[in-house]
């Protein structure tokens, strides 16, 4: 039990980074107009209706890239015998409560963003684990 909730912690500060740098990558390439407040939602939220696609995918991409090295760092950690698998899912999980809450805060995005957002987490999570299970295997 132990070693799966430790899995699940390592996993989701791994999922938080991997989204903070994927996103960093998106606003290198599709920098945000200058003048612009992040904290200020009412800007946020017209600057999502002008963002191009490409800028779009960069935020979906970081979602499911995160989930899925989540997952895997979760699984990993977890080991074979301290269910990988449900330590995986704990990040994608928490990666689906920031895309509820993003949504929420900002209801700009598009709808194809949402249902992105929650249906490829979890499967991209297990798909990390089961990653991680034939690693060891082969190891």
């Amino acid at each position: 039990m132990g070693r799966t909730l430790l899995g699940a912690v390592v996993g989701l500060v791994t999922a938080v980074i991997t989204i903070m740098l994927i996103e960093f990558a998106g606003h290198q390439v599709y920098p945000p107009p200058p003048g612009l407040d992040p904290g200020n939602t009412a800007d946020m939220a017209k600057l999502i209706g002008m963002l191009p696609m490409g800028a779009l995918l960069f935020i979906v991409a970081a979602w499911v890239a995160g989930a899925f090295e989540g997952g895997l760092v979760a699984a990993l950690v977890a080991g074979r015998n301290n269910r990988p698998r449900v330590a995986a899912v704990v990040p994608a999980l928490m990666v689906m409560a920031g895309v509820v809450a993003m949504m929420l805060a900002m209801p700009a995005h598009p709808t194809w963003m949402a249902m992105v957002g929650l249906l490829l987490p979890v499967p991209a999570a297990l798909a990390g684990a089961w990653l991680a299970a034939k690693t060891r295997r082969s190891a």
